[in-house]
């Protein structure tokens, strides 16, 4: 974001890139005060407020007084009249899409069912017919969009945007979100996995804000999982990196719908556990299994606690291998806390190596549901340039 035609090592050329840090670090973060911002980006005070009054003046800050510790502080987000992103995930059952703009603020969010085993070009309609409406409602128009994330439940090639795996998605096989959406809408598209965009999410804005290697699991219908390294999403050489969810916990185990026999996901999916309780319970949801089980029922908390060992010890080779700082836990069946997480800490304990660090802290998403959609709108916006003249599409 940077001027590179300015001679190197300029006055200007230092003023433009250290105006760049400065939006680069609002644009990442969603909102910092002036002094978190100097704490991020190496400058000083003084610097720090010269630039942002600049840019405030410029339209492309906001500032406005808050609180911190008892102290009065500026906060600086993006100017909100720069454009909007959208960010979309699907789940296997079920969309949701949120519109935000530029300073992180969602605008209008939405989520619809979808039918089970769904094609990607019927689910790709319903989301371009859904955003359409989004936009219309907050008195926009899809130009100011200027860009949209996407997640989906199964590995991604992000250099292609094409669905890498086979059999993971029925009906998604090799689908190219990008062009399919795109042509739909008119925009620029980028497509990823959705635990990978709640990893992000996580890292960004909500529980480990400010670390640089992170493990993020998520446990709802499927197991998925994200790795970031040195702070940047690892996508391995088709965006297969970090299925957890297919980690072979019992070689002699049941068939999984990736082909494999005992997968991390066939002990610790929202199906398999509904099933496991249908005789004792009858039919349940997964949000009825968390409920009883916080009202004491003993057999949901035995499932439950049991699902959060097996998490531990798929877990605990991800942790051997990458040594993370935090492994975060998200999807709907960390709503459990305590009762998952618990057992999760034993079985990770004792199948890492001991270090003088400790264990690997474990702890619950901050974002909750919306972890892997505010990760879709990061992306989006990671590929927004904030300009003086505006923002503009990379």
């Amino acid at each position: 974001m940077g001027n590179d035609r300015v001679t190197p090592g300029s006055q200007t050329s230092l003023r433009e890139a250290n105006r760049a840090r400065i939006v680069s670090a609002v644009q990442q973060r969603g909102s910092l005060t002036q002094v978190e911002l100097a704490g991020v980006t190496g400058l000083s005070p003084a610097t720090v407020s010269n630039i942002v009054k600049e840019l405030t003046t410029a339209g492309v800050l906001h500032t406005a007084p808050t609180s911190r510790s008892g102290r009065r502080a500026q906060q600086v987000t993006l100017a909100r009249n720069l454009g909007l992103v959208a960010g979309m995930h699907f789940g296997t059952r079920s969309l949701r899409v949120a519109l935000s703009d530029v300073a992180h603020r969602i605008v209008a969010e939405q989520r619809m069912p979808l039918p089970p085993d769904h094609r990607a070009d019927q689910g790709l309609e319903r989301a371009a017919l859904l955003l359409t409406e989004m936009v219309d409602s907050v008195d926009a128009t899809l130009s100011e969009v200027l860009a949209v994330g996407v997640g989906v439940p199964a590995p991604v090639d992000v250099r292609t945007g094409q669905l890498s795996s086979l059999g993971m998605l029925r009906g998604w096989d090799g689908a190219r979100v990008p062009q399919m959406l795109g042509e739909r809408l008119g925009l620029p598209v980028y497509v990823d996995n959705d635990a990978n965009l709640g990893a992000l999410a996580e890292v960004r804005l909500g529980a480990a804000r400010g670390r640089q290697h992170v493990v993020y699991v998520r446990a709802s219908h499927g197991v998925g999982g994200g790795l970031v390294l040195g702070g940047e999403v690892f996508h391995g050489r088709v965006g297969a990196a970090g299925e957890i969810g297919h980690t072979t916990i019992d070689d002699q185990g049941p068939v999984c719908r990736c082909g494999n026999r005992g997968c991390l996901e066939m002990y610790v999916g929202a199906p398999v556990l509904l099933e496991m309780l249908r005789p004792s319970h009858g039919n349940l949801t997964l949000r009825d299994v968390i409920a009883r089980a916080e009202a004491g029922d003993t057999g949901c908390r035995r499932v439950i606690a049991d699902a959060g060992h097996h998490l531990g010890v798929a877990a605990a080779s991800v942790c051997n291998l990458f040594d993370p700082e935090l492994l975060v836990v998200g999807g709907e069946l960390a709503d459990a806390g305590e009762m998952l997480l618990e057992p999760l800490r034993v079985a990770l304990a004792q199948r890492t190596i001991p270090s003088t660090a400790g264990p690997v802290p474990v702890v619950g998403a901050e974002l909750g549901a919306a972890a892997e959609v505010r990760g879709a709108l990061a992306v989006a916006l990671d590929t927004v340039t904030i300009a003086g003249a505006g923002a503009v599409v990379v």
